[in-house]
């Protein structure tokens, strides 16, 4: 399976190394159903409502794409996507304008720290260019050594089984704005330090690195949905 494929390369890539190894993996085998939807007009409440308590992990956007919820629901102990007949409707279509569903594979959220009881999350998705996805994900690796050394959060990585067409996105989590504002103040000489240990060319090479490896990414933050 070409999930296994990448899963195994991910774990060859480790979170950083030293003590970052022995903290709950960033990325991971557990089955997710993703679903990003758009809610009718007028409806957004309802349809709140309607998917509030299916899943932990529900995110709300505030700015960004132009999906109004992400909804990312673990598939229990399935080893395989179920059939499309077995996904259940998160919400009537009478409250829904667009949807979007997609399979991934990622860590055990509630496993990680901070992301339990985040009150933000930057959430980017990804297409990455022909032969460019083990790559992308590489980067996406050595982003999260960078932002282990500069003191800032990582991000939690998920990676396309099957479904809508994203190759991966990750998902960074924020107590608050303000956090999320403090997070990106490090001292230009450890940022510098931290990027080339990462294995970046410099703290400015991170950006077109990344755009080298993609067709687009979309940015979104967002609030979760309790």
């Amino acid at each position: 399976m070409k999930s296994l494929v990448l899963f195994a390369l991910l774990n060859s890539l480790g979170a950083g190394g030293g003590a970052a190894s022995a903290a709950p993996p960033l990325h991971g085998d557990q089955l997710y159903r993703m679903t990003l939807l758009r809610a009718a007009p007028g409806r957004l409440l309802e349809l709140l409502e309607a998917v509030k308590g299916k899943t932990p992990w529900i995110y709300r956007h505030s700015q960004g794409d132009h999906w109004d919820l992400m909804v990312l629901a673990p598939a229990g102990g399935a080893a395989e996507v179920p059939k499309a007949a077995g996904a259940a409707p998160l919400a009537g279509e009478e409250l829904i304008a667009w949807q979007e569903d997609e399979w991934v594979r990622g860590p055990d959220l509630a496993a990680l720290p901070g992301f339990a009881a985040a009150g933000l999350a930057h959430i980017e998705m990804f297409h990455a260019l022909a032969g460019k996805r083990a790559e992308l994900l590489r980067q996406r690796a050595m982003e999260n050594a960078y932002l282990a050394a500069t003191g800032q959060p990582q991000t939690a990585l998920f990676v396309r089984e099957s479904g809508a067409s994203w190759d991966a996105f990750t998902i960074g989590a924020y107590r608050d704005w303000r956090h999320y504002a403090e997070a990106r103040e490090v001292p230009e000489d450890k940022d510098e330090a931290a990027a080339r240990a990462a294995g970046f060319a410099g703290r400015t090479a991170i950006g077109p690195y990344l755009r080298a490896l993609i067709l687009d990414h979309h940015d979104t933050l967002a609030t979760p949905v309790r």
